[in-house]
Formats: structure tokens, C-alpha cells, sequence
């Protein structure tokens, strides 16, 4: 789960780490309000969103004027804006951050992040911050470096001064940005974060470490021993269908493809999108109903593959180890017969009462085409995709 840029910092100010001061608005009138508060000549309008590449996109403007605060504002509450990280429909623009212009003498990268190769949390930072950091680690790999915190000992004050003097910082700030990396490594553990990211980190002109901006990503696994934060998840920012999948119990991943996939087990689930891929075609999503799924929730899951216009096919590949085949195959009838389905629908199952379910499925009257195997589904599903005849 991700949080917007002013949850996060506020989240940095509880662990005290200094960020700029600042105010949300959802109007012009309370974005002015927010900047006579906060004094000063000039201000920073940020749109919130959950995805980086704002400033590039007209997300983050700088305004002098009173009339160019109310016309940023304005210009981006209500849209959809548009960044490399969000895709060709964007995502909406409903709060804006009001924050005093800073006087930034050097911009750094940093963040903490769960490195699951090593088995630990990694410390991560770049002096060119303000760019892309993949851009940095592709074109400039030598202005890089990164420290991995000891499981039981934690993130050490050695590491951090490493870090801060490789970045070329002034000895005076090496200490601060040592405590700054020890705050955010304890704010990651308290939180149970899988990522936290400030970029820009701004040397000010009075030679002190600012976030100014702020990337805060929960591990959803971990929210229930965190209502507080759980409480602040935007829907907004999350694809619809992912959002009623939660409400309901199911994994399902929005994908950009034409075959959609309902399967039980997240392994089994990936193998599945694998051999489409192989076979020549594009899943349009990842969905896994559930080891113990009932018919139920195999209708809703139907009913959420569906409501994606892009799909041209069903591919249901289920294993009945713990779940029955046979009450998979009552919630696929049930959803097609309470949905007007005139995809076809590929089958495949094994496992308890397999055979049970293939004569549901059968004896329907519907369009559902059986494979015996997940090879053989995938081929067929790829073929109908196609327009061809399975």
C-alpha cells in the first residue's frame, strides 16, 4: 500500500526527520489560505498521487503570485495526470501540497528498501538526486552506493557515515545523515515498510538535511497489525477492480491483455500467464481465487475478469487439492448465467471431483470449450484470443 507524499511526511516528522513545512488544499481558496499560513515569496503546488514522475508531468509547479497558486491548483485538481510511472490513463488528482519554495544548494537520492536476494534491508543512495534512479544506476552506476543492515544488529552508525562521506557530503553533515538514515531504517521496521524514498534529499543553504520529498510503500501483509496507516489507503489511486478483489477476498493484478485469468494458487497462477506468454499471447490480469475458494467468490472473480473490455477470452485453469472442482464449476455456471457471456470460456481442471465438474461444465449448454491440460488450455485460449478456432 502506498501513501501520498504528506502522509509520508508526516510519518518523518513523528521520527524526526525535517521536512519542509506544508499544507493540503483541495480548492484554490484553501490552497492560498495554506500559503498566507505558511509565509514567504514563493511556493511549491504538488499534486498527490501515488506515482513519481510528477514534476515532469506539470504535477509540481513553483508560483510567485497568488493568481498562479490559484491556477495551478486549478488546473490539477480534478484531473488525471499523466507520468511515465502511471500509464496512459493516469491517476487523479483530488488533494494538492501547498509548501514554501526551499533554497536547495545540492539535491541527494536515498532510500531503505527490502533487498529479498540478501535477506536484508538495503540502504541506498545516489549523489544525483532529482533524477530517475534507474537512469542513474544505468548510465552513472559509480554515483551509487549502498550499505545492507545486519538482521539482528540493524542499520550501524559506520554505514551511514560510509555512505555520507562516498556521497562527498561536508564532514559536518556526515553525522546528520548517518542519524537521518537511522530514523528511516527504524520508521521501516516499525511500520513494517518494504520501501521508503526521499528524492530529493536538499543540502539547504543553511547546510541541513531536508526531505523534500517523501515515498513511503506498506507491505500490505503487515496492515493488520496497523490500522492507523491501513486507514489511510487511497482507492483512488488503485485500479477499481483491484480494489473490489481486496473487498472480496481475491489477488487479482490488472494487466494489459486480452486473455483473462482465473486461477487458484499465486504459483500456479504464475505458470499460468507464463505459458500464454509462450504460447504467443498477452494474460490480461493475475488472479488467484484461493487454495480454499467457494463458488461464491469464483462468481465474483468471474464477474471482475469480465468487466475488463479488453478481454476476449476466459482461461480457468484450476488444481482441486484443497478446493472441489465440481464447486468451481456451479460458480463459473452461476456467473455466466447471472452475466450476458458471449466470450468463450476455456476450462481446465484437475483434481477432486475433476470429473464431476468437467459434466457440470459439459451438460451447461454454454460456451465453454474443456482442455485436458494447462498447455493445451493455454493454446486454445491464445487461439480463440486470436480470433481463430480453438
Amino acid at each position: 500500500m502506498n501513501l501520498h507524499e504528506y502522509q509520508a511526511k508526516q510519518l518523518f516528522v513523528r521520527y524526526g526527520v525535517k521536512v519542509p513545512a506544508g499544507r493540503t488544499a483541495l480548492s484554490p481558496e484553501e490552497a492560498w489560505a495554506a500559503a498566507e499560513a505558511l509565509g514567504g515569496a514563493a511556493w511549491v503546488v504538488k499534486a498527490q498521487i501515488h506515482a513519481g514522475g510528477r514534476g515532469k508531468a506539470g504535477g509540481v509547479r513553483l508560483v510567485r503570485s497568488r493568481e498562479a497558486l490559484c491556477e495551478a491548483v486549478e488546473s490539477l485538481l480534478g484531473r488525471r495526470l499523466v507520468t511515465p510511472q502511471t500509464g496512459p490513463e493516469g491517476l487523479p488528482v483530488e488533494t494538492v501540497l501547498i509548501e514554501p519554495a526551499t533554497a536547495i544548494e545540492r539535491e541527494l537520492y536515498v532510500s531503505l528498501l527490502v533487498d529479498r536476494e540478501r535477506r536484508r534491508v538495503a540502504a541506498i543512495a545516489s549523489s544525483s538526486g532529482g533524477m530517475d534512479i534507474e537512469q542513474v544506476a544505468a548510465q552513472m552506476p559509480e554515483c551509487i552506493v549502498s550499505e545492507h543492515a545486519h538482521p539482528a544488529a540493524g542499520l550501524l552508525p559506520w554505514q551511514g557515515r560510509r555512505i555520507g562521506f562516498a556521497l562527498g557530503l561536508e564532514p559536518k553533515l556526515v553525522g546528520a545523515f548517518s542519524e537521518l538514515l537511522l530514523k528511516l531504517h527504524r520508521l521501516l521496521l516499525d511500520t513494517d515498510a518494504s520501501l521508503i524514498e526521499i528524492n530529493p534529499l536538499a543540502v539547504t543553504r543553511e547546510g541541513e538535511l531536508l526531505a523534500v520529498d517523501a515515498k513511503v510503500a506498506l507491505d500490505d501483509s503487515a496492515l493488520f497489525r496497523h490500522p492507523d496507516l491501513a486507514a489511510l489507503r487511497d482507492v483512488s489511486q488503485e485500479d477499481s477492480r483491484e480494489a473490489r478483489a481486496r473487498a472480496h477476498g481475491l489477488n487479482y493484478i490488472h494487466l494489459e491483455g486480452a486473455i483473462g485469468c482465473m486461477v487458484n494458487g499465486a504459483g500456479l497462477a504464475m505458470a499460468t500467464m507464463d505459458l500464454i506468454k509462450l504460447c504467443g499471447g498477452e494474460p490480461a490480469n493475475f488472479l488467484d481465487v484461493g487454495g480454499g475458494t467457494t463458488a461464491e467468490r469464483v462468481t465474483e472473480a468471474f464477474k471482475l475478469i469480465l468487466s475488463d473490455e479488453h478481454v476476449r477470452v476466459v482461461l480457468v485453469n484450476i488444481f482441486g487439492g484443497i478446493v472441489r472442482c465440481d464447486l468451481i464449476a456451479e460458480g463459473l455456471l452461476q456467473a455466466m448465467d447471472e452475466i450476458d457471456v458471449r466470450l468463450p470460456v476455456v476450462v481446465r481442471l484437475e483434481g477432486t471431483r475433476a470429473e464431476e465438474g468437467r459434466a457440470l461444465l459439459a451438460g451447461s449448454g454454454l460456451n465453454v470449450v474443456a482442455a485436458s491440460g494447462l498447455a493445451e488450455a493455454a493454446q486454445k485460449a491464445v487461439a480463440l484470443a486470436a480470433g481463430e478456432a480453438a
